[in-house]
């Protein structure tokens, strides 16, 4: 047995050391303890957010099925004393059937009041009563033939939801409104007044969005250059402030109008007024052409004309509608027309077909998006303004009531363009 050589061995292992310093150990062995309690870290975290996500699907699908029950209870007991011996399966289909309904009748409605606005659809608060003020300054360099419009901040606004904080920024519009003419003649808003003579929008700006707050401050200046020979006294500052969406449906909390010729802005003037209830401007008119077809269940949306004031125009400018059509508050189809190069009076002659073979005309309306863009680049689209057609709350659009009268024959009426 070579027990001397087993311990000269042994003796040899023992002697062996790393080749580091002593530090360098610590160092290592420090780094490895942190990487240790950032794993251990790591998976109580995924621990946690998997315990957290099973009880909130847990509570979730309880309160659903105590919802259920709460529509369906009446008329499950009697189902149980009619029959010996319940069926479960009619009992899943009706407390199905109750939450379906519960949550189409919350969350296909828009909220409080609901239009188009913005560049891109949006909503637009049918306000019975609006909350806050804005705070803005207003000058105007005679030198340099420059507006200065400086947002500062806006006061005592209102939220529209317990569980959703405001998100509030301002949307800015310089107008130039004309005399009330012929245009405007018989045009009303939603709200069933008369509309104001015809106008252009001069200029668009938009402020930066402050979150959570009820009382925002912005500091935002835009500036332009504006003649005074332009008609100084027909431009109008109006001034949106509105609840942001990041689908773009932007709610409008109120609006500020300013009459720009009618104040001294020589030198740097502070304003604070109160938001009123936001009102449509009109922006154009335009000639819509009707036709449906009651067999195949079909209906021929034309755009024929589109007439504006005349404005400065570059050469590339071009315009391009998009026509929805809308049953119940929802969005169903839609189709866009090719671009047409931009002038006084825009003719299109596009029609557009929509098949509607599962939805009920009698209850669909028509949404025309009129929208500006360049024909030699691409560049983001620019809402003009909007009409719809159809079924109103209240009353029926006489172009659509002629179109359900006479049925196969095109039906051409002017309709206002607002925004």
């Amino acid at each position: 047995m070579e027990y001397p050589a087993s311990v000269e061995l042994l003796s040899a292992t023992a002697e062996l050391q790393i080749p580091f310093s002593d530090p360098v150990k610590y160092s290592i062995l420090g780094i490895s303890l942190i990487l240790l309690l950032l794993a251990l870290g790591i998976l109580a975290w995924h621990v946690f957010r998997c315990c957290t996500l099973t009880q909130n699907t847990t509570h979730t699908t309880h309160y659903s099925v105590s919802r259920g029950l709460l529509y369906s209870d009446g008329k499950l007991s009697t189902l149980g004393s009619n029959s010996g011996t319940p069926s479960t399966k009619i009992e899943d289909v009706k407390m199905e059937v109750c939450r379906l309904s519960c949550c189409f009748s919350e969350g296909s409605l828009p909220s409080s009041g609901s239009s188009q606005s913005d560049g891109e659809p949006g909503d637009q608060a049918n306000l019975q009563k609006v909350h806050g003020s804005l705070r803005f300054s207003l000058y105007y360099d005679q030198l340099q033939s420059r507006l200065v419009v400086t947002v500062l901040q806006a006061e005592g606004l209102q939220e529209l939801s317990q569980t959703r904080r405001l998100l509030p920024f301002v949307k800015l519009r310089l107008m130039w409104i004309g005399s009330d003419g012929v245009e405007g003649k018989g045009c009303m808003d939603e709200s069933g007044g008369t509309l104001r003579g015809l106008c252009t929008v001069l200029q668009e700006w938009r402020t930066r969005v402050v979150k959570g707050s009820c009382n925002p401050l912005f500091g935002d200046e835009f500036s332009c250059i504006l003649q005074e020979e332009e008609g100084f006294h027909h431009i109008t500052l109006r001034m949106e402030v509105r609840d942001f969406d990041k689908f773009s449906r932007h709610t409008v909390l109120g609006e500020v109008r300013v009459p720009v010729g009618q104040l001294n802005i020589s030198y740097p003037l502070e304003l604070q007024q109160d938001l009123q209830i936001p009102q449509k401007d009109l922006v154009g008119v335009v000639l819509l052409s009707l036709k449906l077809l009651p067999t195949s269940r079909r209906l021929e949306v034309g755009l024929l004309k589109v007439r504006m004031l005349p404005t400065e125009i570059s050469s590339d400018a071009a315009l391009y509608a998009r026509v929805s059509v809308q049953c119940n508050q929802c969005k169903l189809r839609y189709q866009k027309t090719s671009a047409v190069a931009r002038c006084h009076v825009t003719v299109f002659n596009q029609v557009l077909i929509f098949s509607l073979q599962e939805l009920p005309l009698e209850e669909c309306k028509i949404l025309v998006s009129l929208y500006a863009t360049q024909m030699t680049r691409k560049s983001s689209k620019h809402l003009i303004g909007q009409l719809t057609v159809g079924k109103q709350k209240s009353s029926e659009d006489k172009h659509w009531d002629l179109m359900m009268r006479s049925v196969r024959q095109p039906i051409a009426k002017w309709h206002c363009l607002l925004i």
